[in-house]
């Protein structure tokens, strides 16, 4: 199951050091982390507030240790800024990642978001802004737009993150931006956590736009966790620091990986398979839990 010459492996940073509270993980260099994502088996990784910011400087430290760029977090705000100034910050951003080898980059659309804000309540649908169908057209024309830029003269996929908190959370929400984005320029950053918070099942999303992935994130879900965030109305950073997120193989975890898998398999999917899970590094160790998903996946797909 998945082809080895097509698919591969890596994890994201935000289990050494937090991008959105830096003060999980501060204890942890970006040398400890590229480091331990080598020793635990995977050659990929995404790009952390610790990475340098001069690309040949990343470059080699992680062509020293086998490893490469796969892609990057790109905040998007097409709905509310200009789609110029969006896309300026867009080109930046592709240049540092064509130099060190990305194939993808994943874009989030910010414009509204409160992923972010300490004191709103992740669950409660209240507080989430819902795009006009004017906004609609914007974000995905706007999307068009950079997926063209991106592909004909980076090659790099652009791959649209559906996020908790954004204006693209629920199956409908990401449904409707797939629907109305060409395939040809714009491919989906698959999360299976993302799909599992929002309440949604991420094979039947993946059954249903396999054809459109061009960027995977495995990340695991702790249940009883994200019932807390409901009933106590937590925020998605409370939801982040009291464990919600964790790696495959946890067997404190819920998604059925194998079905993702073997949809995956089943579509031809080419790309990078990446392990995400926002933990707190004082509780989770990283590197310990790099070493139990690389172990499970490598259990379950061979790779």
């Amino acid at each position: 199951m998945l082809d080895p010459k097509k698919v591969r492996l890596g994890m994201c940073p935000i289990g050494w050091s937090n991008d959105d509270m830096w003060d999980l993980g501060d204890e942890n260099t970006f040398q400890q982390c590229v480091s331990e994502m080598a020793l635990a088996g995977f050659t990929g990784s995404e790009v952390g507030h610790k990475y340098p910011e001069d690309k040949v400087v990343l470059k080699h430290m992680l062509d020293v240790r086998g490893m490469t760029i796969a892609s990057k977090w790109f905040s998007s705000f097409l709905v509310d800024k200009p789609y110029e100034e969006v896309e300026a910050e867009f080109i930046k951003e592709l240049e540092y990642l064509k130099y060190v080898g990305a194939t993808a980059i994943n874009i989030s659309e910010q414009s509204g978001s409160i992923q972010g804000k300490t004191d709103v309540s992740i669950l409660d649908m209240e507080n989430k802004r819902v795009l006009t169908d004017e906004e609609w057209t914007r974000l995905c024309e706007g999307l068009n737009k950079l997926g063209k830029l991106s592909l004909e003269k980076y090659g790099i996929r652009s791959c649209f993150h559906h996020h908790m908190g954004t204006v693209v959370q629920t199956v409908e929400e990401t449904t409707r931006l797939m629907e109305n984005t060409d395939p040809k320029y714009v491919f989906l950053c698959f999360d299976t956590g993302h799909f599992t918070f929002a309440g949604e099942d991420p094979v039947k999303m993946l059954e249903k736009f396999a054809d459109r992935v061009g960027h995977v994130h495995l990340k695991n879900m702790r249940m009883p966790i994200v019932e807390k965030v409901r009933a106590e109305h937590w925020s998605f950073l409370d939801a982040v620091r009291n464990g919600a997120f964790t790696v495959p193989g946890d067997p404190d975890g819920c998604v059925q990986f194998d079905d993702v898998f073997e949809l995956l398999d089943k579509a031809g999917y080419e790309g990078w398979i990446m392990v995400e899970a926002e933990q707190d590094p004082a509780k989770a160790n990283p590197f310990e839990y790099a070493k139990m998903a690389r172990a499970y996946i490598k259990e379950h797909t061979g790779l």
